[in-house]
């Protein structure tokens, strides 16, 4: 793996907890931990890229979809929808 030096400065709390970890044993160093969590970061970006993808694919299909319900229709679901919450949250 190819590496390169990054001076980084971290609040306070951050670098104690970084030390801690270290010796607590947990990580060999430092850079182990931030590598860590730069990995975990990347991976949750990278999940949140899928489901942005997954609700612009379920945007689309919904705007390519023929089927469209008129104002009355939709007023009508939402308002069966409110009936319901507010049944819930009474009980």
């Amino acid at each position: 793996m190819q590496t390169e030096k990054l001076s980084i400065s971290l609040p306070v709390d951050m670098a104690r907890m970084v030390r801690r970890r270290v010796e607590d044993g947990a990580y060999a160093s430092n850079s182990e931990v931030i590598r860590e969590a730069l990995r975990l970061w990347q991976q949750r970006e990278q999940e949140r890229g899928h489901r942005l993808d997954a609700i612009r694919a379920s945007l689309d299909a919904a705007a390519n979809d023929p089927a469209r319900h008129g104002s009355a229709e939709v007023s009508a679901h939402f308002d069966r929808l409110l009936t319901e919450a507010e049944k819930t949250a009474k009980s």
